[in-house]
């Protein structure tokens, strides 16, 4: 077979080499693996409604053509990001129809993070009856974009991105396949060149695909009629690594987390890389310098007050100059804090006295203390006693509060 003349061309190299059947998928042995619930629950044809989310390219959408193909239920494809409220309800008909007749029905419905609360909330009695067994995708966490009761009714799975091994897997079936793949052509591959996509797809199988697609179909076959695909022809077909960060989702949460945490447990190494991730990524830089600041003050406080000093000068910095040289004063900041002594003494007061403001009954200030310049303070007994530390060198015992209290504790 011509595969460069085949109509299959007319299809994505990804889309051909979606797995058939469990043993072709690869990756996510968490869920899938030997004895995993999930695959039993494939395996015998008795899936009940789940939600599968994780990065693009991880093998949501893989798996429930795996489902579909194994599956004796009749199987409806719905994308949320096009489909409308009548498109659902007319499903959801046909759907009731076939319960009638003993057939299920599995609803396959991608980027459900797409659909509003009423559209969701269209799914959920028919869901609960188990007119329709749901399987839903998305690349967010469904804990918050999908309705708290469809959750409830629903089994989640997390994919994870897929490993570099993974990767070379997939890669590696898509040259020997000679039906959807590229196996009926001469391509010698170069191993660094494989190691290269799957390094730069980051986990994701589709981009990995996708680039050794581009690689073959554009490299010329020699005079032996060989394709040969050097660290050369994969770096520029793969160009530029996508980062998988969505700022308003789990990776940016997850990451600028790490961030601080990193900083926090004195590691300047892993504070350089997530920092590193988020300004490559296109985060805004002024969202990373004021969590430095609040670092600065919450992890390192009074046992090195310059750390606040860099932080907040780092922010000026950002505002000043912009990208891309702001990331020179946020590393310097980073880097700072993180080789600083720690000490959460003055974040563990403020909170302490907070909860006691919440709490208890609220302490009046005692009359020595109260404002004393003002006419008719000194007949209310305002500032009366009281004692001017400076009088006495610079500190006198006094109370300063109606009942002692111990919320700094350096």
């Amino acid at each position: 077979m011509d595969l460069f003349k085949s109509e299959t061309l007319k299809e994505p190299l990804a889309y051909r080499l979606c797995p058939q059947t469990l043993d072709e998928y690869v990756g996510q042995e968490h869920i899938l693996g030997e004895g995993k619930l999930l695959r039993r629950a494939i395996e015998s044809d008795r899936v009940a409604s789940l939600i599968l989310y994780g990065p693009p390219g991880t093998g949501k959408t893989a798996l429930a053509r795996v489902i579909a193909s194994k599956t004796q239920a009749h199987f409806e494809w719905l994308n949320a990001a096009t489909a409308g409220i009548d498109e659902l309800r007319k499903i959801i008909r046909s759907a009731n129809l076939r319960k009638a007749k003993g057939i299920r029905t599995i609803l396959f419905l991608d980027e459900i993070h797409r659909f509003n609360k009423l559209q969701q909330d269209a799914l959920l009695p028919d869901v609960e009856e188990g007119n329709i067994i749901l399987i839903a995708a998305t690349v967010e966490n469904p804990f918050f974009y999908v309705n708290s009761a469809l959750l409830s009714r629903s089994q989640v799975f997390e994919l994870k991105p897929l490993t570099e091994a993974d990767i070379l897997r997939v890669l590696n079936n898509a040259l020997q396949d000679k039906e959807r793949g590229f196996g009926s052509l001469k391509i010698i591959a170069d191993g660094d060149a494989l190691a290269h996509l799957a390094r730069m797809s980051d986990g994701d199988a589709r981009r990995a695909l996708s680039a050794l697609e581009i690689a073959v179909l554009t490299t010329p076959p020699d005079e032996n009629s060989n394709i040969k695909i050097n660290l050369q022809i994969a770096e520029e077909s793969i160009q530029k690594k996508v980062i998988v960060y969505d700022k308003k989702g789990d990776q940016h949460y997850d990451t600028i987390s790490a961030f601080i945490k990193s900083m926090r447990g004195s590691d300047p190494d892993a504070a350089i890389y997530y920092l590193a991730k988020m300004l490559y990524a296109g985060e805004d830089p002024r969202f990373i310098a004021r969590r430095i600041v609040i670092c600065a003050s919450e992890d390192v406080g009074n046992a090195d007050p310059m750390a606040l000093v860099i932080a907040i000068s780092a922010l000026k910095a950002v505002e000043f100059v912009g990208m891309p040289e702001a990331r020179i004063p946020l590393a310097q900041a980073a880097i700072y804090i993180a080789k600083a002594p720690k000490s959460n003494a003055c974040y563990r007061a403020i909170e302490s006295a907070m909860a006691d403001i919440e709490k208890e009954q609220t302490m009046e200030v005692p009359d020595h203390l109260k404002d004393s310049h003002y006419p008719g303070a000194e007949k209310l007994g305002h500032g009366e006693g009281y004692k001017y530390p400076h009088d006495y060198g610079g500190h006198v015992e006094q109370d300063y509060l109606q009942k002692k209290k111990k919320y700094y504790n350096p």
